[in-house]
């Protein structure tokens, strides 16, 4: 992982992010052994997909309890409920507010709103700047707007942050071949350990955000596709 770093490091850094002084936040209660025990249980159940036995567990504890507003938030939001909402902004002014302004700008986003989903992505970087997920969410939604040296910025931040994580190196390659930067989108592909299909998923998005899809694009994607070894998911 520190060779995609490496590689990262070497691409042209542009532009700028918002960089303001956390907020300072309320203090939260914290929950007993026992809540933390069904919180877990709670989050491991939402992260295997099993969306509504996570609620279930959810709907057993407190909510005045801002960690199980926040989890029932983000269940009630993968699973499209307009409940999410009202939830992610009782979380605004708590210690959880990062998490809020999150969530907001996650459903907003989902909405193709980007000004407003910029809004709370920005004021949530600038809350905890040292969260790896927010700065990827935040870079999508300015690669969206074509906001490159931006999306650019966060990408790279959130590569750095959190190295075990491909999400952002994925995202990272969306924006390189969006610039027709092959070897460089290759060699990140290699260096993050990409599927020849997350690769392939890359270009198409690449190409929507583009909003058009040339012959010169499409036979550079296969080249860089051929060059995946579908077992191991490495470019050669």
């Amino acid at each position: 992982m520190k060779a995609m770093i490496a590689i990262a490091a070497a691409l042209v850094l542009t532009g700028c992010a918002s960089n303001g002084v956390a907020s300072r936040q309320a203090s939260c209660a914290k929950p007993g052994s026992d809540q933390e025990l069904a919180l877990n249980l709670a989050d491991d159940m939402a992260n295997d997909g099993r969306l509504y036995a996570s609620l279930a567990n959810l709907e057993g504890l407190p909510e005045d309890l801002v960690q199980v507003r926040l989890r029932k938030a983000r269940v009630l939001r993968l699973m499209g409920r307009n409940e999410a909402e009202p939830l992610y902004k009782s979380l605004l002014g708590t210690c959880l507010a990062a998490d809020g302004e999150h969530g907001l700008g996650q459903l907003a986003a989902a909405k193709n709103d980007h000004a407003t989903a910029t809004q709370h992505l920005e004021r949530a970087v600038r809350m905890t700047p040292t969260d790896g997920r927010m700065r990827n969410d935040l870079g999508v939604v300015y690669l969206n707007q074509r906001r490159i040296p931006e999306a650019r910025f966060e990408f790279m931040t959130a590569m750095e942050l959190k190295q075990s994580d491909s999400l952002a190196a994925l995202n990272m390659v969306t924006l390189l071949i969006y610039q027709d930067n092959w070897k460089q989108a290759a060699e990140l592909a290699n260096m993050a350990n990409l599927s020849p299909k997350q690769v392939a998923d890359a270009q198409a998005r690449a190409e929507r955000i583009r909003g058009t899809a040339t012959g010169a694009v499409t036979s550079q994607a296969n080249h860089l596709t051929e060059v995946v070894d579908a077992s191991s998911g490495a470019v050669k």
